[in-house]
């Protein structure tokens, strides 16, 4: 099945302004192509406010066939929102998130992306935040696991691991069934959560440290290997 044909969960950001709710779909494309995100901001007058129709509509549109995760920046926006999925023919399809509105779009974009389904995009959401997340003290380092397979990778690109590029890297593994973390300096993170590689603030012309252990590890390593040699694509 090509990339075209899957079905994924679409995303509807819901905003009393129409700048910030385009702004945030705008970051979150960008971050998953392939994903559906329907921005609804202001009231039909063009003032600043929600539109309960609109939020309908869009819900609709961002459908297509998966469910659809809400997002929304202020309380009213929440209850607009919650309105529109109650009035659904399945309200059973669609999650309005308690999230960041930026940091959970993101999140949630880039885990539909890979073609995840409804209940795990909206955690993916509801788990965002602004701080980078590390692994927990609890959890074993990856590189102290006897079958981690790890490698020193540059950073060929100009600006690192920026928003697109660590969407990228975490987009490139999502399908293998490894856990992989890059570390950079003293810091590290998942390479599932795109916000974590951005927060390690890696930039350009320096090597990060990817570990990954499981059955895919090898071609998880790999695969990371060759993005950065490709330049991220940039």
């Amino acid at each position: 099945m090509t990339a075209a044909a899957v079905q994924r969960v679409g995303l509807v950001v819901v905003s009393h302004s129409d700048m910030l709710a385009n702004g945030v779909a705008e970051l979150a494309a960008q971050m998953a192509p392939d994903v559906t995100v329907a921005p609804v901001g202001g009231t039909e007058e063009g003032g600043l406010g929600t539109d309960y129709g609109a939020v309908v509509e869009a819900l609709a549109d961002a459908d297509s066939g998966s469910g659809v995760v809400v997002l929304y920046d202020l309380g009213s926006a929440k209850m607009t929102a919650e309105m529109a999925v109650e009035s659904a023919d399945d309200p059973s399809r669609y999650a309005v998130v308690d999230a960041p509105l930026v940091e959970g779009a993101v999140a949630a974009a880039v885990t539909a992306q890979g073609g995840a389904s409804l209940a795990d995009v909206a955690a993916a959401a509801e788990g965002a935040s602004g701080e980078a997340p590390v692994m927990a003290p609890s959890r074993p380092a990856l590189h102290l696991v006897p079958d981690a397979v790890s490698a020193d990778v540059l950073l060929t690109n100009e600006v690192g691991l920026h928003a697109r590029p660590a969407a990228l890297l975490s987009r490139t593994v999502a399908e293998l069934d490894a856990d992989v973390v890059v570390r950079y300096g003293d810091e590290e993170a998942n390479a599932a959560s795109v916000l974590g590689l951005m927060g390690l603030s890696a930039p350009g012309g320096k090597s990060i440290t990817v570990t990954a252990t499981g059955r895919d590890a090898r071609e998880a390593v790999r695969r990371i290997e060759e993005l950065a040699e490709r330049g991220f694509d940039d």
